[in-house]
């Protein structure tokens, strides 16, 4: 099947007692068994709910995998993958990540004895450089949140795994949606989606997924969530399952609008530098055009005017873009990263990558061009 078909039927069919077309919401936690250890496949909804079953093959089709997981959140769905390396392994990870993966990292998981090293992944040979006997995982968010940076996931995997195939590769593709690109046919195990973005669609949920191709890994993984607990409910599976029906049809918008926020705010003289993969200056264009379907709905920016009060009062001033945490819903939204995502990383560490005061990230929505735009140029007019 196409993509666009996929998110429809991929996965999916009527619920088997009723034939109802949509998955029912099972608000349930426990099922009848007609003998000690005897039911019908579900025993407890921490181990598995048919509404979460139903989301979880979806998840599955649309990044061409044999499994997929639901998690509460998408930190969540991370906490999952490091639970998988033991005390003295090591994790290579990019230079610009979300704040909230940054603070796991350095506040939770280095406190039990992982170790983290972080490099610049524009370039293939600085992953390779940083690999050693212990390194146990290599973590790769491309684009990257919330300066764009793009890796390349295919010459990474390759390089990684030429060394020692033990490694595990994993991919945050938040930025990018399984409409964009699927990590998994680039040679990665596992894919991470906060499926609270683009995958849910609408701002009304809160949720994290896995999704990998090897049946150990997927062993693994359910074990570790079965134990732990970090499951997504019935009712937000039902959600996001409803989100994935149009993943397709609304990362067409996002992308023809963000295309065009990122061209607007180029050509505007009071902005500085803009961030985005899909402009052929970005130093990983061509690596963007090889693995990259589009070039997403997000962009940042900085004005030429980089005083703090001066951004603050370009995000009060909008009024069509909503000043809000989060992406990747239908309605724009703009966020300033130094106090909001990445607030918890040290202003040192934020400043030597470029993430600044001025730093604007525009999650661009499925509205109306000519508003978007309208919006923004009152904004820095003002």
């Amino acid at each position: 099947m196409k993509f666009s078909t996929k998110v429809i039927h991929g996965g999916q069919k009527p619920e088997e007692s009723t034939g109802s077309v949509m998955p029912p919401i099972f608000q349930t936690s426990t099922y009848a068994q007609s003998s000690p250890g005897e039911h019908k496949g579900y025993a407890y909804s921490r181990s598995a709910n048919p509404s979460r079953t139903a989301l979880e093959k979806a998840l599955a089709a649309i990044e061409n995998a044999n499994y997929g997981f639901a998690f509460s959140s998408g930190l969540a769905a991370i906490d999952c993958v490091l639970r998988l390396l033991k005390p003295g392994d090591e994790v290579i990870a990019g230079d610009d990540l979300y704040g909230g993966t940054y603070r796991m990292f350095t506040r939770l998981f280095e406190k039990y004895g992982l170790q983290f090293k972080y490099v610049d992944m524009d370039s293939v040979s600085n992953v390779s450089a940083a690999i050693s006997n212990q390194t146990k995982l290599v973590w790769i968010e491309t684009p990257t949140n919330p300066l764009m940076k793009i890796a390349d996931i295919e010459e990474i995997s390759n390089a990684v795994k030429s060394q020692n195939k033990d490694i595990l590769i994993a991919v945050d593709n938040t930025f990018a949606t399984p409409y964009i690109q699927q990590p998994l046919d680039l040679g990665v195990d596992i894919v991470m989606h906060s499926a609270t973005k683009y995958i849910g669609g609408h701002s009304d949920l809160v949720m994290g997924a896995l999704m990998v191709n090897t049946e150990e890994i997927a062993k693994e993984l359910h074990f570790i969530q079965f134990a732990a607990g970090a499951i997504a409910g019935p009712m937000d599976s039902f959600l996001a399952l409803r989100g994935i029906k149009t993943l397709d049809v609304r990362m067409q918008r996002h992308c023809e609008n963000g295309i065009a926020v990122a061209n607007f705010l180029k050509n505007h003289p009071k902005v500085g530098k803009v961030y985005f993969p899909g402009f052929e200056s970005h130093p990983n264009y061509n690596v963007a055009k090889k693995q990259m379907r589009d070039f997403g709905g997000m962009v940042s920016f900085k004005l030429k005017d980089e005083r703090k009060e001066a951004t603050f009062k370009f995000l009060e001033n909008i009024k069509l873009f909503t000043l809000a945490e989060s992406l990747g819903g239908v309605e724009s939204l703009a966020n300033h990263p130094v106090t909001m995502t990445h607030g918890s990383i040290p202003e040192e560490d934020r400043l030597k990558i470029g993430i600044t005061d001025s730093l604007v990230r525009l999650s661009v929505g499925i509205e109306n061009i000519e508003d978007l735009l309208q919006d923004l140029d009152q904004a820095l007019k003002a």
